[in-house]
């Protein structure tokens, strides 16, 4: 009979973590894939109202508390709203151009220079 080593634990260890991180990569939470948008329109405008309402309130929560602390009503409740509804419009921007379905903001689509076939002006292939 043959001991397994500690290489061998740590090869099947390896192959379960690239198994767990590729399956983690092809779906979100519910088992649906990452990179697509919500299905219905209902839930795509249910997902821009919640982004703009939460935005909102966490900048009134943060104004309005600093504000008592600080004994400087309403500015800072006012900046904070500001902030929050910017960052609100940001979200539902990064929503529209599809990056919030994506890791880090950023989407791997090939552009029309790099594809494969494609190779310009001037070059035989």
């Amino acid at each position: 009979m043959r001991e397994r080593g500690p290489a061998d634990d740590l090869e099947k260890l390896d192959a379960r973590l690239k198994h767990a991180a590729e399956g983690a990569r092809k779906s979100g939470p519910g088992g649906l894939p990452r990179d697509r948008p919500p299905a219905n329109a209902l839930g795509l405008a249910l997902r821009v109202g919640v982004e703009l309402v939460s935005a909102l309130a966490v900048g009134l929560a943060i104004g309005w508390l600093l504000d008592a602390w600080l004994e400087t009503r309403p500015w800072l409740m006012l900046a904070f709203i500001l902030l929050g509804g910017a960052a609100g419009i940001l979200n539902v921007y990064r929503m529209a151009r599809g990056f919030g379905y994506a890791v880090g903001y950023k989407q791997d689509q090939p552009t029309g220079r790099h594809r494969p076939g494609n190779q310009g002006p001037g070059i035989e292939g």
